[in-house]
């Protein structure tokens, strides 16, 4: 015999159903909805159906509304920005002038792994992945350009009268 799941009256009804329609936020909107239509005294199984959370997922919703009252329905991952930047604004700078001169330390062109060097050596970091250099590469708006291939025995003269030819017969 299972138990009927309840509110705890942390608010009024109407409240609750305030805060369901002026939730801007989508996570949080589908979790006021939950709570909302527990105070209509609808089922687990049917808030479910309606909002496409599994019913674990619901009682879920409904205990931790119950624990931690209305703050609980925040979306919290909104509280942590992530990991600070690996470069500072004057080393996006330096890097962007570095990048801007067009050649490499060894003399060759930028890619993604000479980049990372350069990071590893202006932030004392002792490794950062290749594809960290690829991504600020891009993120400074740099994009891969190499030159079409050519085969070593092209002949320029045939090359030009295909063309030539192919320009008439379109």
């Amino acid at each position: 015999m299972s138990r009927t799941l309840s509110l705890t009256d942390h608010l009024p009804d109407a409240e609750v159903r305030a805060r369901f329609r002026a939730c801007r936020d989508a996570t949080e909107r589908a979790r006021w909805q939950v709570i909302w239509l527990k105070t209509l005294r609808r089922s687990t199984a049917h808030i479910a159906e309606v909002t496409g959370y599994t019913p674990l997922w619901v009682r879920s919703l409904i205990h931790r509304y119950n624990d931690g009252g209305p703050e609980a329905m925040r979306d919290r991952r909104h509280d942590h920005p992530g990991a600070p930047a690996m470069l500072t604004t004057a080393q996006q700078a330096d890097l962007d002038a570095a990048l801007a001169s067009g050649t490499a330390p060894d003399g060759g062109l930028w890619s993604g792994p000479k980049v990372a060097r350069w990071i590893e050596a202006a932030t004392g970091r002792e490794h950062v992945h290749d594809q960290r250099g690829w991504e600020w590469l891009v993120r400074l708006g740099f994009s891969a350009q190499t030159p079409r291939p050519h085969h070593d025995n092209a002949d320029p003269a045939a090359q030009a009268a295909f063309k030539k030819q192919a320009r008439r017969a379109g």
